[in-house]
């Protein structure tokens, strides 16, 4: 490879991998809005809901730190690029212009942030299933008290 297509290939990585955090921001998104309008509560469809929720955040998070590793391995091969040929001089000043703005991938940092968002998001969803059940459960006390005509 060539140092610009070296260059294009790190930035359709950078691209995908927006692309994974776009997509996993809209589906804690979709995920939340879901819970929320739930009315009663429905212990199996929580449970189902966490599983599956459980299932796409590990690939994501697999998709995610397999494309920023490609990144910096593509961006490892652009340092190292020799600047050769008869153009050394304009691939050097592009050099100096391009990768001081091409930063590494904290691929630690962003496991970290993504685990740290899926919990987050599982303790949101038991949540709203706790609070609606003990709603319910309060709504069932007080139908039955007003039925034995303790409360009117």
């Amino acid at each position: 490879m060539n140092y610009s297509e070296l260059i294009q290939a790190y930035f359709e990585r950078s691209v995908a991998l927006q692309w994974y955090w776009t997509i996993y921001v809209i589906v804690i998104g979709g995920l939340l809005g879901f819970s929320t309008i739930r009315k009663g509560p429905e212990l199996v469809t929580t449970i189902l809901v966490t599983l599956l929720y459980a299932s796409f955040a590990f690939k994501n998070l697999g998709a995610i730190e397999a494309t920023a590793e490609e990144r910096q391995a593509i961006l490892l091969a652009i340092k190292d690029d020799p600047a050769s040929a008869p153009n050394a001089d304009q691939v050097r000043r592009l050099r100096e212009k391009l990768e001081p703005k091409m930063p590494g991938y904290d691929i630690a940092g962003a496991r970290h942030f993504h685990l740290a968002c899926d919990l987050l998001t599982i303790t949101f969803l038991w949540a709203k299933e706790w609070r609606r059940k003990k709603s319910m459960t309060v709504e069932e006390s007080d139908t039955g008290l007003k039925a034995k005509g303790v409360v009117e």
